[in-house]
Protein backbone atom coordinates (compact mmCIF):
# COMPACT_ATOMS: atom_id res chain seq x y z
CA UNK A 1 0.00 0.00 0.00
CA UNK A 2 3.48 2.12 0.37
CA UNK A 3 3.13 3.67 -3.30
CA UNK A 4 -0.71 3.55 -3.73
CA UNK A 5 -2.69 7.14 -3.78
CA UNK A 6 -6.18 5.78 -4.59
CA UNK A 7 -7.81 2.60 -3.77
CA UNK A 8 -11.63 2.07 -4.62
CA UNK A 9 -12.97 -1.35 -3.31
CA UNK A 10 -16.32 -2.69 -4.86
CA UNK A 11 -17.69 1.63 -4.89
CA UNK A 12 -21.30 2.11 -5.63
CA UNK A 13 -23.49 5.44 -5.81
CA UNK A 14 -27.15 5.12 -6.10
CA UNK A 15 -29.61 7.99 -7.05
CA UNK A 16 -32.92 8.44 -6.06
CA UNK A 17 -34.96 9.74 -8.72
CA UNK A 18 -38.71 11.17 -7.88
CA UNK A 19 -41.32 12.16 -10.55
CA UNK A 20 -42.27 15.02 -8.52
CA UNK A 21 -40.56 17.20 -5.77
CA UNK A 22 -43.64 16.51 -3.41
CA UNK A 23 -42.81 12.75 -3.72
CA UNK A 24 -39.32 13.25 -1.57
CA UNK A 25 -41.47 15.11 1.23
CA UNK A 26 -43.92 12.28 1.28
CA UNK A 27 -41.17 9.34 1.40
CA UNK A 28 -39.58 11.16 3.92
CA UNK A 29 -42.75 11.71 6.53
CA UNK A 30 -43.58 7.87 5.37
CA UNK A 31 -40.31 6.87 6.53
CA UNK A 32 -40.92 6.05 10.22
CA UNK A 33 -44.34 3.71 9.08
CA UNK A 34 -45.38 3.15 5.69
CA UNK A 35 -42.23 1.46 3.95
CA UNK A 36 -43.99 3.04 0.51
CA UNK A 37 -41.46 3.90 -1.75
CA UNK A 38 -41.99 7.39 -3.94
CA UNK A 39 -38.60 6.64 -5.79
CA UNK A 40 -36.53 4.90 -8.35
CA UNK A 41 -33.60 3.75 -7.81
CA UNK A 42 -30.61 5.11 -10.55
CA UNK A 43 -27.15 3.47 -10.37
CA UNK A 44 -24.82 5.67 -11.43
CA UNK A 45 -21.94 3.63 -10.32
CA UNK A 46 -21.28 -0.14 -9.44
CA UNK A 47 -19.21 -1.75 -7.29
CA UNK A 48 -16.22 -0.27 -9.25
CA UNK A 49 -12.21 -1.25 -8.17
CA UNK A 50 -9.45 -0.31 -9.08
CA UNK A 51 -6.05 1.39 -7.22
CA UNK A 52 -3.63 3.96 -9.09
CA UNK A 53 -0.17 4.63 -7.46
CA UNK A 54 2.08 7.34 -6.95
CA UNK A 55 3.33 9.37 -10.05
CA UNK A 56 0.77 7.52 -12.19
CA UNK A 57 -1.36 9.39 -15.02
CA UNK A 58 -4.55 7.71 -15.61
CA UNK A 59 -7.12 8.44 -17.94
CA UNK A 60 -11.06 7.92 -17.44
CA UNK A 61 -12.98 7.40 -20.50
CA UNK A 62 -16.71 6.63 -21.41
CA UNK A 63 -19.79 7.84 -23.15
CA UNK A 64 -21.62 10.55 -21.39
CA UNK A 65 -23.81 9.46 -18.76
CA UNK A 66 -21.25 6.61 -17.57
CA UNK A 67 -20.68 7.64 -14.36
CA UNK A 68 -17.36 9.77 -14.77
CA UNK A 69 -18.02 13.05 -13.08
CA UNK A 70 -19.76 11.11 -10.19
CA UNK A 71 -16.84 9.19 -9.65
CA UNK A 72 -14.25 12.41 -9.57
CA UNK A 73 -16.92 14.23 -7.47
CA UNK A 74 -16.74 10.87 -4.88
CA UNK A 75 -13.07 11.01 -4.95
CA UNK A 76 -12.69 14.75 -4.53
CA UNK A 77 -15.24 14.27 -1.54
CA UNK A 78 -18.10 16.05 -3.14
CA UNK A 79 -20.67 13.19 -3.04
CA UNK A 80 -20.61 10.27 -0.67
CA UNK A 81 -20.55 6.68 -1.80
CA UNK A 82 -23.73 4.70 -0.97
CA UNK A 83 -21.46 1.45 -0.49
CA UNK A 84 -17.87 0.39 -0.91
CA UNK A 85 -14.58 1.40 0.61
CA UNK A 86 -12.69 4.60 -0.69
CA UNK A 87 -8.68 5.10 0.47
CA UNK A 88 -7.28 8.50 -0.80
CA UNK A 89 -3.38 9.64 0.66
CA UNK A 90 -2.60 12.89 0.44
CA UNK A 91 -4.37 16.54 -0.91
CA UNK A 92 -6.21 16.40 -3.45
CA UNK A 93 -6.80 19.49 -6.03
CA UNK A 94 -9.77 18.85 -8.99
CA UNK A 95 -10.96 20.75 -11.81
CA UNK A 96 -14.49 19.82 -12.37
CA UNK A 97 -17.08 21.29 -14.11
CA UNK A 98 -16.98 25.11 -14.39
CA UNK A 99 -18.58 26.40 -11.30
CA UNK A 100 -17.82 24.10 -8.96
CA UNK A 101 -15.45 25.61 -5.82
CA UNK A 102 -15.99 29.03 -7.09
CA UNK A 103 -18.41 31.71 -5.38
CA UNK A 104 -19.66 33.94 -8.47
CA UNK A 105 -20.10 36.84 -6.15
CA UNK A 106 -16.72 36.85 -4.72
CA UNK A 107 -13.69 38.24 -6.71
CA UNK A 108 -10.95 36.35 -8.38
CA UNK A 109 -8.56 37.12 -5.89
CA UNK A 110 -11.01 36.54 -2.87
CA UNK A 111 -11.93 32.89 -4.80
CA UNK A 112 -8.17 31.88 -4.78
CA UNK A 113 -7.69 32.23 -1.25
CA UNK A 114 -11.50 30.89 -0.62
CA UNK A 115 -9.93 27.18 -2.01
CA UNK A 116 -6.54 27.86 -0.09
CA UNK A 117 -8.34 27.77 3.01
CA UNK A 118 -10.94 24.72 1.51
CA UNK A 119 -7.40 22.96 1.04
CA UNK A 120 -6.09 23.62 4.41
CA UNK A 121 -3.51 26.98 3.71
CA UNK A 122 -3.32 29.21 6.04
CA UNK A 123 -3.50 32.93 4.87
CA UNK A 124 0.03 33.20 4.65
CA UNK A 125 0.41 29.99 3.03
CA UNK A 126 -1.57 31.84 0.25
CA UNK A 127 0.22 34.39 0.33
CA UNK A 128 3.55 32.92 -1.04
CA UNK A 129 1.49 30.83 -4.00
CA UNK A 130 -0.66 34.37 -4.89
CA UNK A 131 1.68 35.50 -7.51
CA UNK A 132 2.22 32.15 -9.60
CA UNK A 133 -1.15 31.51 -9.21
CA UNK A 134 -2.30 34.96 -10.99
CA UNK A 135 1.01 34.92 -13.50
CA UNK A 136 0.01 31.42 -15.04
CA UNK A 137 -4.07 32.39 -15.12
CA UNK A 138 -2.92 35.72 -16.93
CA UNK A 139 -6.75 37.29 -17.25
CA UNK A 140 -4.99 40.71 -16.39
CA UNK A 141 -7.58 43.15 -13.89
CA UNK A 142 -10.67 40.89 -14.19
CA UNK A 143 -8.34 39.19 -11.05
CA UNK A 144 -10.28 41.40 -9.40
CA UNK A 145 -13.55 41.28 -10.74
CA UNK A 146 -16.35 39.13 -9.28
CA UNK A 147 -16.27 35.70 -11.12
CA UNK A 148 -19.34 35.84 -12.42
CA UNK A 149 -18.57 38.61 -15.03
CA UNK A 150 -15.79 36.03 -16.49
CA UNK A 151 -15.59 34.43 -19.25
CA UNK A 152 -16.14 30.11 -19.48
CA UNK A 153 -12.21 30.78 -20.65
CA UNK A 154 -11.10 32.74 -18.08
CA UNK A 155 -12.60 31.46 -15.30
CA UNK A 156 -11.12 27.70 -16.24
CA UNK A 157 -7.56 29.94 -16.39
CA UNK A 158 -8.42 30.83 -12.36
CA UNK A 159 -9.41 26.93 -11.69
CA UNK A 160 -6.62 25.62 -13.97
CA UNK A 161 -4.12 28.22 -12.20
CA UNK A 162 -5.44 27.50 -8.69
CA UNK A 163 -5.76 23.49 -8.81
CA UNK A 164 -1.81 22.76 -10.06
CA UNK A 165 -0.28 25.52 -7.67
CA UNK A 166 -1.44 24.49 -4.30
CA UNK A 167 0.84 21.61 -4.77
CA UNK A 168 -1.50 18.40 -4.40
CA UNK A 169 -0.28 14.96 -4.10
CA UNK A 170 -3.55 13.91 -6.49
CA UNK A 171 -4.47 16.27 -9.77
CA UNK A 172 -8.53 15.45 -11.23
CA UNK A 173 -8.99 17.38 -14.01
CA UNK A 174 -12.71 16.58 -15.68
CA UNK A 175 -13.09 17.76 -19.41
CA UNK A 176 -12.48 21.78 -18.01
CA UNK A 177 -9.63 22.51 -20.77
CA UNK A 178 -11.79 21.47 -23.75
CA UNK A 179 -13.01 25.22 -23.52
CA UNK A 180 -10.17 26.79 -22.94
CA UNK A 181 -8.29 28.66 -25.99
CA UNK A 182 -5.35 26.58 -27.70
CA UNK A 183 -2.66 28.69 -26.45
CA UNK A 184 -3.59 28.02 -22.79
CA UNK A 185 -4.46 24.60 -23.74
CA UNK A 186 -0.79 23.63 -24.31
CA UNK A 187 0.16 25.35 -21.67
CA UNK A 188 -1.83 23.61 -19.41
CA UNK A 189 -0.30 19.99 -20.91
CA UNK A 190 3.01 21.49 -20.96
CA UNK A 191 2.01 22.04 -16.78
CA UNK A 192 0.76 18.20 -16.70
CA UNK A 193 3.85 17.07 -18.26
CA UNK A 194 5.91 18.74 -15.48
CA UNK A 195 3.09 18.27 -12.80
CA UNK A 196 3.07 13.97 -13.42
CA UNK A 197 6.66 13.19 -12.58
CA UNK A 198 6.73 13.10 -9.01
CA UNK A 199 2.36 13.40 -8.27
CA UNK A 200 -0.64 11.60 -9.89
CA UNK A 201 -3.21 12.63 -12.46
CA UNK A 202 -6.68 11.64 -13.09
CA UNK A 203 -7.74 12.55 -16.40
CA UNK A 204 -11.32 12.83 -17.78
CA UNK A 205 -11.50 13.81 -21.67
CA UNK A 206 -13.29 12.49 -24.93
CA UNK A 207 -10.23 13.53 -26.84
CA UNK A 208 -8.86 10.09 -26.96
CA UNK A 209 -5.44 11.75 -28.67
CA UNK A 210 -5.02 13.77 -25.28
CA UNK A 211 -5.96 10.33 -22.83
CA UNK A 212 -3.28 8.58 -24.94
CA UNK A 213 -0.59 10.99 -25.25
CA UNK A 214 -0.46 11.70 -21.48
CA UNK A 215 -1.89 8.78 -19.40
CA UNK A 216 0.16 5.46 -18.42
CA UNK A 217 -3.22 3.69 -18.14
CA UNK A 218 -6.78 4.09 -18.97
CA UNK A 219 -10.25 3.07 -17.62
CA UNK A 220 -12.90 2.86 -19.60
CA UNK A 221 -16.15 3.42 -17.54
CA UNK A 222 -19.64 1.98 -19.30
CA UNK A 223 -23.53 2.85 -17.31
CA UNK A 224 -21.34 2.29 -14.11
CA UNK A 225 -19.32 -0.38 -14.50
CA UNK A 226 -15.51 -1.13 -15.17
CA UNK A 227 -15.54 -1.86 -18.85
CA UNK A 228 -11.46 -1.94 -19.43
CA UNK A 229 -8.56 -0.93 -17.64
CA UNK A 230 -4.87 -0.81 -19.19
CA UNK A 231 -2.76 0.05 -22.08
CA UNK A 232 -4.16 3.81 -23.36
CA UNK A 233 -4.25 3.24 -27.07
CA UNK A 234 -5.67 -0.75 -26.52
CA UNK A 235 -8.23 0.79 -24.32
CA UNK A 236 -9.05 3.93 -26.51
CA UNK A 237 -9.01 1.25 -29.76
CA UNK A 238 -12.21 -1.17 -27.83
CA UNK A 239 -14.00 2.38 -26.84
CA UNK A 240 -13.84 4.05 -30.06
CA UNK A 241 -15.25 0.88 -31.87
CA UNK A 242 -17.54 0.18 -29.23
CA UNK A 243 -19.17 3.91 -29.71
CA UNK A 244 -19.37 3.67 -33.54
CA UNK A 245 -21.26 0.44 -33.73
CA UNK A 246 -24.73 1.01 -32.13
CA UNK A 247 -26.07 -2.23 -32.26
CA UNK A 248 -23.58 -3.53 -29.72
CA UNK A 249 -24.20 -3.98 -26.15
CA UNK A 250 -21.10 -4.66 -25.05
CA UNK A 251 -17.36 -4.60 -26.53
CA UNK A 252 -17.00 -8.68 -26.07
CA UNK A 253 -19.01 -9.05 -29.60
CA UNK A 254 -16.44 -7.13 -31.29
CA UNK A 255 -13.72 -9.90 -30.16
CA UNK A 256 -14.11 -12.34 -33.14
CA UNK A 257 -11.47 -14.29 -34.28
CA UNK A 258 -13.15 -14.88 -37.29
CA UNK A 259 -14.17 -11.89 -38.51
CA UNK A 260 -12.61 -11.17 -41.72
CA UNK A 261 -14.71 -9.71 -44.64
CA UNK A 262 -17.27 -7.37 -43.56
CA UNK A 263 -20.76 -9.40 -44.33
CA UNK A 264 -24.34 -7.97 -42.83
CA UNK A 265 -22.81 -6.55 -39.71
CA UNK A 266 -21.88 -3.70 -41.98
CA UNK A 267 -25.27 -2.65 -43.39
CA UNK A 268 -25.19 1.19 -43.51
CA UNK A 269 -27.82 3.40 -41.17
CA UNK A 270 -30.18 4.66 -44.21
CA UNK A 271 -31.91 7.29 -41.05
CA UNK A 272 -28.24 9.22 -40.39
CA UNK A 273 -26.94 9.21 -44.18
CA UNK A 274 -26.71 11.33 -46.64
CA UNK A 275 -26.60 9.49 -49.74
CA UNK A 276 -26.44 10.89 -53.47
CA UNK A 277 -26.84 9.40 -56.50
CA UNK A 278 -29.74 8.11 -59.32
CA UNK A 279 -30.26 4.46 -57.15
CA UNK A 280 -29.28 2.43 -59.95
CA UNK A 281 -26.56 0.91 -57.72
CA UNK A 282 -26.62 1.23 -54.09
CA UNK A 283 -23.80 1.24 -51.79
CA UNK A 284 -24.80 -0.94 -48.88
CA UNK A 285 -21.94 -1.66 -46.31
CA UNK A 286 -18.30 -0.48 -45.74
CA UNK A 287 -15.66 -1.14 -42.85
CA UNK A 288 -12.23 -0.49 -42.65
CA UNK A 289 -10.24 -3.14 -41.37
CA UNK A 290 -6.71 -3.62 -40.54
CA UNK A 291 -4.71 -6.18 -42.73
CA UNK A 292 -2.40 -7.71 -40.11
CA UNK A 293 -5.32 -8.48 -38.01
CA UNK A 294 -8.41 -9.22 -40.46
CA UNK A 295 -10.28 -7.26 -38.19
CA UNK A 296 -11.90 -4.18 -37.87
CA UNK A 297 -10.40 -0.77 -36.88
CA UNK A 298 -11.51 2.42 -35.78
CA UNK A 299 -8.06 3.90 -34.61
CA UNK A 300 -5.22 3.81 -36.73
CA UNK A 301 -1.44 4.78 -36.96
CA UNK A 302 0.57 6.63 -39.97
CA UNK A 303 2.23 3.69 -42.04
CA UNK A 304 -0.66 1.23 -41.01
CA UNK A 305 -2.07 -0.90 -43.71
CA UNK A 306 -5.35 -1.26 -43.61
CA UNK A 307 -8.74 -1.73 -46.22
CA UNK A 308 -11.58 -0.16 -47.09
CA UNK A 309 -14.47 -2.27 -47.90
CA UNK A 310 -17.06 -1.63 -50.04
CA UNK A 311 -20.67 -3.49 -50.97
CA UNK A 312 -22.54 -2.36 -53.33
CA UNK A 313 -26.30 -3.63 -54.75
CA UNK A 314 -26.38 -3.36 -58.25
CA UNK A 315 -30.38 -2.30 -59.31
CA UNK A 316 -29.69 -2.22 -63.13
CA UNK A 317 -26.13 -3.37 -64.71
CA UNK A 318 -23.88 -1.23 -65.09
CA UNK A 319 -21.09 -1.26 -67.72
CA UNK A 320 -17.85 0.66 -66.36
CA UNK A 321 -18.03 1.00 -62.61
CA UNK A 322 -15.97 3.08 -61.01
CA UNK A 323 -15.75 2.37 -57.23
CA UNK A 324 -13.78 4.72 -55.02
CA UNK A 325 -13.79 6.92 -51.95
CA UNK A 326 -12.42 10.47 -50.39
CA UNK A 327 -10.87 10.76 -46.49
CA UNK A 328 -11.81 14.26 -45.48
CA UNK A 329 -10.72 15.53 -41.94
CA UNK A 330 -13.44 17.03 -39.28
CA UNK A 331 -14.12 20.44 -41.31
CA UNK A 332 -15.04 18.28 -44.12
CA UNK A 333 -11.93 19.32 -46.30
CA UNK A 334 -11.08 15.79 -48.80
CA UNK A 335 -7.29 15.31 -48.03
CA UNK A 336 -7.00 12.41 -49.97
CA UNK A 337 -9.10 9.90 -52.64
CA UNK A 338 -8.96 7.35 -54.90
CA UNK A 339 -10.87 5.46 -57.52
CA UNK A 340 -10.59 2.64 -59.95
CA UNK A 341 -10.53 5.07 -63.01
CA UNK A 342 -7.68 6.74 -61.88
CA UNK A 343 -5.38 3.46 -60.22
CA UNK A 344 -6.09 1.92 -64.23
CA UNK A 345 -7.93 -1.01 -62.87
CA UNK A 346 -10.60 -2.79 -65.11
CA UNK A 347 -13.42 -3.21 -63.75
CA UNK A 348 -16.06 -5.86 -64.78
CA UNK A 349 -20.05 -4.85 -65.36
CA UNK A 350 -22.00 -5.26 -62.47
CA UNK A 351 -25.32 -6.94 -63.19
CA UNK A 352 -28.65 -6.17 -62.29
CA UNK A 353 -29.50 -8.06 -59.08
CA UNK A 354 -26.09 -8.72 -57.47
CA UNK A 355 -23.91 -7.94 -54.76
CA UNK A 356 -20.39 -6.74 -55.12
CA UNK A 357 -17.91 -6.98 -52.36
CA UNK A 358 -14.82 -4.55 -53.38
CA UNK A 359 -11.45 -3.86 -51.51
CA UNK A 360 -9.17 -0.93 -51.30
CA UNK A 361 -5.56 -2.13 -49.30
CA UNK A 362 -3.34 0.75 -48.69
CA UNK A 363 -1.12 2.40 -45.96
CA UNK A 364 -2.35 5.47 -44.01
CA UNK A 365 -1.07 8.61 -44.90
CA UNK A 366 0.79 11.69 -43.40
CA UNK A 367 -1.89 12.92 -41.78
CA UNK A 368 -2.59 14.69 -38.56
CA UNK A 369 -4.15 12.92 -35.77
CA UNK A 370 -7.50 14.03 -35.04
CA UNK A 371 -11.40 12.35 -36.68
CA UNK A 372 -11.83 11.63 -40.47
CA UNK A 373 -14.34 10.37 -42.57
CA UNK A 374 -14.64 7.85 -45.51
CA UNK A 375 -17.44 8.59 -48.01
CA UNK A 376 -17.39 5.99 -50.70
CA UNK A 377 -19.25 6.15 -54.02
CA UNK A 378 -20.08 4.61 -57.03
CA UNK A 379 -20.03 6.34 -60.44
CA UNK A 380 -19.87 4.84 -64.30
CA UNK A 381 -18.00 6.38 -67.23
CA UNK A 382 -15.09 8.63 -67.09
CA UNK A 383 -12.89 10.60 -64.45
CA UNK A 384 -13.89 13.27 -66.36
CA UNK A 385 -17.51 12.18 -67.85
CA UNK A 386 -19.16 10.28 -65.48
CA UNK A 387 -22.79 9.55 -63.74
CA UNK A 388 -23.08 9.17 -59.97
CA UNK A 389 -24.97 6.51 -59.14
CA UNK A 390 -24.04 5.97 -55.59
CA UNK A 391 -22.13 8.50 -53.11
CA UNK A 392 -22.95 7.85 -49.23
CA UNK A 393 -21.31 11.28 -46.91
CA UNK A 394 -19.31 10.31 -43.91
CA UNK A 395 -20.14 6.58 -44.18
CA UNK A 396 -17.56 5.62 -41.78
CA UNK A 397 -15.63 7.67 -39.02
CA UNK A 398 -12.19 6.60 -37.57
CA UNK A 399 -9.16 8.59 -35.82
CA UNK A 400 -5.60 8.64 -36.26
CA UNK A 401 -3.70 8.54 -33.25
CA UNK A 402 -1.08 10.87 -31.46
CA UNK A 403 2.31 10.10 -32.97
CA UNK A 404 5.74 11.29 -31.52
CA UNK A 405 5.78 13.38 -34.91
CA UNK A 406 3.19 15.85 -35.60
CA UNK A 407 2.22 16.70 -39.29
CA UNK A 408 0.66 19.48 -40.69
CA UNK A 409 -2.46 18.78 -42.60
CA UNK A 410 -3.36 18.77 -46.45
CA UNK A 411 -3.66 16.99 -49.58
CA UNK A 412 -1.82 13.79 -49.91
CA UNK A 413 -1.38 10.97 -51.96
CA UNK A 414 -2.24 7.66 -51.34
CA UNK A 415 0.92 5.37 -51.92
CA UNK A 416 0.74 1.48 -53.36
CA UNK A 417 -2.82 1.16 -53.42
CA UNK A 418 -4.23 -2.21 -54.08
CA UNK A 419 -7.52 -2.78 -55.62
CA UNK A 420 -9.30 -5.74 -55.59
CA UNK A 421 -13.27 -7.53 -56.31
CA UNK A 422 -13.82 -10.14 -53.97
Amino acid sequence: MADIVIKTDKLSKVYHLYNKPIDRLKEAIMSFGDRSKYHKDFSALEEISFEIRRGETVGIIGKNGSGKSTLLKILTGVLTPSSGDLFVVGRVSALLELGTGFNPEYTGIENIYMNGTIMGYSKEEMDAKLENIISFADIGDFIYQPVKVYSSGMFVRLAFSVAINVDPEVLIIDEALSVGDIKFQQKCYRKIEEFKLNKTVLFVSHDLNAVNKFCDRTIWLNEGVVVEDGQPFEVSKKYQAFMLDSKLTKYDELDKEDERVPLDNLKLNDVSLDVLGDNKAQIIGVGLYEVLSNKRVAIVTKGQAVIVYIRVKFNTTIDNPIYGFSIKDRLNNIVTQTNTYVLDQLVKPGKAGELTDVAFEFMIPNLSIGSYTISPALASGTQEDHIQHSWVHDALVFQIASQKRYHLPGFVALDEVNFSIL
